[in-house]
């Protein structure tokens, strides 16, 4: 303890640390309730209770003259699939996934990371601490400090892992089961979440305020910790997957032979066929249509017309046959963002994408309702449509029948295609952008390295009604959330908004930093995890961070590697 050193914070350092304040008091009364505060020091006094707060558990900033816990902790990382394995040994649910990590493993994952290091230096990756013990989340919550009986302590020292790989369902759990831990972890957690979760959802004191409650949401982590399946909002990390097929990499040097009038129809439930017919009708007068729709009896295939060919539930393997001999893959509407117009493309077809207008959203779909998501579709595949697009897509209106059937005919007059997957969705791809996401994204310390590098900002500002990532897409860029702290300063607004202002106003809301062009009144952001890439303000233009991206990896900026 140096008590002629400063342990009181200013308001502008406990700008990022929202309940330090409270904290802070309700420790003052209540310290000596548990030994576990008296074990890591603290008497009562400002400073035993700011160090407690800050570096045992993370609800203030460090104090500036103490230093930080050395990371001493260390394990070799396993490169085999073995330790993975026996911990899925004993569950047949695993038993999918085991398949395909091993049908991929030599032929495809040993590849791509050697590829990988070919064209990146990773050896001063810094090895990351890891357990071998299954449920292991549930076990980090009743660690207990040496010496300390209470399981309510934090553990003490380092923490024995570093990052922690969940779903929302698992999140739910693990909060529960974290009690008063649970700020000590969450830093660390990375939730895999399928349609993703935006800032307007996930602070629960503006969600209320808001009115965008969602049972999803309201977790309070940082946005980018949370990670999708597709890059549906740049709030969160674009974690993806692999679209797994057969081909070896000559096969993707040459167009695919196809059956010039065959189409199968991506749908394997049969209520996705509902109000269909008129739609596939038009189809059928130029492709021959084959299904892959499971039923358990003849009174389930009411809604497939008896033109389609259905080959009923097929294996991996046998969709991929089908797949390469297939010329068009069509889309019904539903289901949103799937896989299988990716493994489709790969397969060197064509995907019809059946377009929204008006957009789907949580106000007009009841699929989306609950959702913590603002997020309006445009078409059943968005990622196809914007990232991919012609000639492997064609995002068409399926009520104007005359430039539908213009489509089709474009469609199968145009010569085969090869094979294509986007970069990011191959192994090597998939391997790039995590190990860039473990090596640089960090929630945890108090004063993180900025990444991407500011080099990457580009600012552009958005018209009234616009959101950041309308205006970033329109300019060819993509909205980076990390630099909007960089922007939220008086001065930044002044600058790139051509302006001076006259009243500067600080709020809690999705839109800031952002000016009103008529009054010149600013705003600036009071609470960081607010900071936010969807959402347009009626009366503001917003101040946008945007930055270039690697083409085929969206996700990462050109300096960002």
């Amino acid at each position: 303890m140096e008590p002629d050193l400063p342990c009181q914070y200013s308001d502008k350092n406990l700008q990022e640390f929202v309940h330090c304040r409270g904290k802070i008091d309700w420790m003052g009364k209540y310290w000596h309730t548990d030994s576990c505060y008296k074990h890591y020091g603290v008497d009562g006094s400002m400073c035993s209770i700011a160090i407690y707060l800050s570096e045992i558990e993370n609800w203030c900033p460090v104090l500036p003259w103490r230093k930080g816990v050395p990371n001493n902790l260390l394990s070799d990382p396993e490169s085999e699939m073995e330790p993975l394995f026996k911990l899925m040994a004993d569950d047949n649910k695993f038993l999918w996934m085991k398949n395909r990590i091993d049908r991929m493993w030599d032929n495809k994952w040993v590849p791509a990371g050697k590829a990988l290091q070919m064209k990146q230096d990773l050896s001063n990756r810094s090895k990351k601490r890891q357990s071998r013990k299954r449920e292991d989340a549930k076990s980090l919550c009743y660690m207990k400090a040496k010496g300390v009986s209470n399981k309510n302590c934090p553990v003490s020292g380092v923490r024995p892992v570093d990052l922690i790989y969940i779903d929302i369902v698992g999140l739910k759990q693990f909060k529960k089961v974290a009690g008063s831990l649970w700020n000590q972890f969450s830093c660390m957690l990375r939730v895999i979440d399928t349609f993703g979760t935006e800032p307007a959802f996930n602070l629960d004191t503006y969600a209320r305020k808001a009115g965008t409650k969602s049972v999803w949401g309201k977790w309070g982590l940082v946005p980018l910790q949370f990670m999708t399946m597709f890059p549906h909002t740049p709030d969160n990390s674009f974690m993806g997957f692999v679209v797994e097929n057969d081909l070896q990499d000559e096969d993707f040097e040459r167009p695919v032979p196809k059956q010039n009038d065959m189409a199968v129809v991506y749908g394997k439930k049969a209520d996705m066929w509902l109000d269909s017919k008129a739609y596939l009708d038009i189809i059928h007068e130029r492709f021959t249509l084959h299904g892959t729709v499971y039923a358990n009896t003849s009174d389930d295939l009411m809604n497939i017309p008896r033109y389609v060919i259905n080959h009923g539930i097929l294996s991996g393997d046998q969709v991929q046959e089908l797949l390469k001999k297939a010329k068009l893959f069509v889309g019904l509407g539903f289901p949103y963002d799937g896989p299988a117009p990716l493994e489709a493309i790969a397969n060197g077809c064509v995907f019809l994408n059946p377009s929204f207008n008006p957009p789907l959203n949580s106000m007009n779909t009841k699929f989306f309702k609950g959702k913590p998501t603002l997020r309006e579709l445009t078409s059943q595949h968005p990622y196809a449509e914007v990232y991919i697009g012609k000639p492997y897509v064609h995002t068409v209106s399926i009520t104007n029948t005359t430039a539908f059937r213009a489509v089709l005919r474009e469609i199968q007059e145009t010569e085969y295609l090869k094979p294509y997957v986007p970069h990011e969705f191959t192994p090597e791809g998939m391997l790039q952008r995590l190990n860039a996401y473990i090596e640089n994204q960090d929630f945890c310390s108090a004063n993180p390295k900025q990444w991407p590098p500011l080099s990457a900002l580009k600012v552009k500002i958005s018209n009234p009604k616009e959101s950041c990532k309308a205006v970033c897409m329109k300019n060819g860029l993509i909205c980076e959330p990390s630099f909007f702290k960089s922007l939220n300063t008086q001065e930044m607004i002044e600058r790139e908004g051509y302006l001076e202002c006259k009243s500067v106003i600080s709020v809690e809301d999705i839109y800031a930093p952002s000016f009103i062009k008529e009054s010149n009144i600013c705003h600036l952001e009071k609470q960081k995890l607010l900071f936010s890439c969807a959402g347009g303000s009626d009366t503001r233009n917003r101040v946008c961070p945007c930055r270039d991206f690697i083409k085929g990896q969206v996700s990462l900026c050109k300096d960002c590697l």
